[in-house]
């Protein structure tokens, strides 16, 4: 099972939700691999602890193999990061990507990653994949190699408009490139239950059909805290209510 997590509007939680995911799937016993493609890094560093220079090349260097053609690049395969949690790998981001990008769009190597995870689901049952916050090469990537899609959604009229633009954005991939992909769920995160607004639009995105999963992810102090120490919330504090949450909504996904 392939799962990219992306919106195109940042600071929606992505990375925290992919790696937090990830790190539950692995604890379950799931052999867990995340991708990060986002220049930031932000996921390389949770699952890892490191930045800057001292991260592995990762999924960037997968892609310059891919560029040189050739055997080598029909052969290429990025290094993969054992983080120290049990059953769950990484292959890093690097500020690099950034540069590739333009390169690989020149050569139209769209459906490169594609390849590469369907060559990996033969060695792990679960791969996440977090995106950077742009419908850009990275991304369609990720669209065109994944079988699941979820949707990060903090409960404000903008990210409301941009949730709409996004899904028109998935379905005309899903035509193009994609016609397996579907839409697991809309995760809502940094919810206030407490405020009359975030229930109020999640009751007419749910009567507009729209799929938003049950689970809802709570804000709390304790995500920046597990941020800063480096290590996701099932390791960091098991028995937290935001924790349980993630047991939840990955319990759901896995029912789905």
């Amino acid at each position: 099972m392939r799962r990219v997590v992306f919106n195109q509007k940042g600071g929606v939680g992505k990375s925290s939700i992919a790696c937090n995911l990830a790190a539950v799937s692995a604890e379950q016993g799931y052999r867990t691999l995340l991708i990060d493609l986002d220049a930031q890094a932000n996921s390389s560093h949770y699952l890892t602890g490191l930045t800057g220079e001292s991260l592995p090349t990762g999924i960037a260097d997968y892609f310059k193999q891919v560029l040189t053609g050739g055997a080598a690049g029909k052969k290429a395969r990025p290094p993969i990061t054992e983080t120290q949690f049990e059953n769950l790998h990484i292959i890093t981001a690097t500020a690099e990507l950034a540069d590739l990008q333009p390169k690989l769009e020149a050569k139209h190597k769209i459906n490169k990653l594609r390849k590469l995870l369907e060559s990996l689901s033969e060695e792990y049952e679960r791969i996440y994949i977090d995106t950077p916050p742009a419908l850009n090469f990275f991304t369609v990537s990720a669209l065109i190699a994944a079988d699941r899609c979820l949707i990060p959604f903090d409960c404000d009229s903008f990210s409301r408009q941009a949730l709409y633009s996004l899904l028109n954005e998935i379905e005309e991939l899903q035509e193009d490139h994609n016609e397996g992909l579907q839409v697991e769920g809309i995760i809502v995160n940094q919810f206030q239950p407490r405020a009359a607004l975030p229930q109020q639009m999640i009751d007419e995105l749910l009567a507009e059909g729209l799929p938003v999963l049950p689970v809802h992810l709570m804000s709390s102090v304790r995500m920046r805290e597990s941020h800063q120490v480096c290590m996701p919330l099932i390791h960091f504090d098991p028995r937290h209510k935001l924790t349980q949450q993630f047991v939840e909504l990955h319990g759901h996904l896995e029912g789905s």
